[in-house]
């Protein structure tokens, strides 16, 4: 394996065969076929044709286009086409995230091919050759990739709340880190990719921070996301990320980007340029403004 074929394995979404999905004249997803056709039972909500998915026109502000699609996901989670929605809403842009046109649940952001944007945090002690990173089992438990390997913080980023107090949460919630020393997290960009999963097409935008943090520091899992925890020296972390399938796949893609500013990925790699450019390939298929 290589870090390349990680991030190649990320960007494996193509948007031919599927239908643009557009609200208010604006191109924010692409659906597949075959849902498409279970959407056709709401035309209240939906105008489907062959070349596109349309949100009725008619419905036309942020809190009816929200509860048209809460109205559609509920009946279809009744029926079984959907899997579980997670009552966490999202925004449905083609830009921005606090442009949205409306809200959707987390857990239907795959079918209709939506930007969904998270944030993840690497942790870490030391600095070269002797640097450990805190890395997170995820919980046998969980519906989506349960026992691999995590950063010691990641989490989606929903609606109403700011990147800052998202951030400061999903750490307490997920390591017991308190206010302060999270307030030390340093943003350092954000990496994007564009998936095609068994749901349909995912475009994912994850904010990235760095976190240098004390030698006793001890994380504690409050919310079952993460079963244990291990100070793992950045070696080790390399050789599992390079050469196994150990880390949940967005957490491969986070973790190079980290090698890559941290100078254990330098220009030499003869991957070093497709490297840099997949990490930051652009969600494609959806306004131009995530391009």
């Amino acid at each position: 394996m290589s870090y390349l074929r990680k991030i190649v394995a990320l960007n494996n979404g193509d948007t031919e065969g599927f239908l643009p999905f557009v609200i208010g004249g604006r191109h924010v997803g692409n659906i597949a076929p075959a849902f498409a056709v279970r959407l056709k039972a709401f035309p209240r909500h939906f105008v489907v044709t062959d070349q596109l998915v349309v949100l009725n026109p008619e419905v036309h502000d942020f809190d009816a286009r929200s509860a048209a699609l809460a109205e559609v996901l509920a009946e279809l989670q009744r029926e079984g086409v959907v899997g579980q929605l997670l009552g966490e809403l999202y925004p449905v842009t083609d830009g921005r995230r606090e442009h949205a046109l409306c809200l959707i649940d987390r857990g239907a952001i795959g079918y209709f091919g939506v930007a969904a944007y998270g944030q993840h945090l690497n942790g870490y002690v030391g600095a070269g050759e002797s640097m450990k990173m805190w890395i997170g089992t995820r919980a046998r438990d969980r519906h989506l990739y349960p026992g691999m390997l995590d950063q010691l913080v990641a989490g989606g980023l929903p609606w109403g709340i700011s990147l800052s107090d998202n951030l400061a949460k999903e750490c307490q919630e997920e390591a017991g880190m308190p206010a302060d020393l999270t307030a030390g997290a340093t943003p350092v960009g954000a990496i994007t990719y564009f998936a095609e999963t068994p749901r349909g097409l995912k475009p994912d935008i994850l904010y990235c921070y760095d976190l240098a943090l004390p030698a006793g520091f001890q994380p504690v899992c409050t919310d079952g996301e993460v079963e244990s925890f291990a100070l793992m020296p950045i070696q080790e972390v390399i050789g599992r990320v390079c050469d196994t399938r150990d880390f949940k796949p967005n957490c491969d893609l986070v973790i190079i980007d980290f090698l890559i500013r941290h100078g254990f990925i330098g220009p030499d790699d003869p991957d070093y340029l497709a490297i840099q450019a997949g990490l930051h390939a652009g969600v494609k298929g959806i306004g131009a403004m995530l391009l």
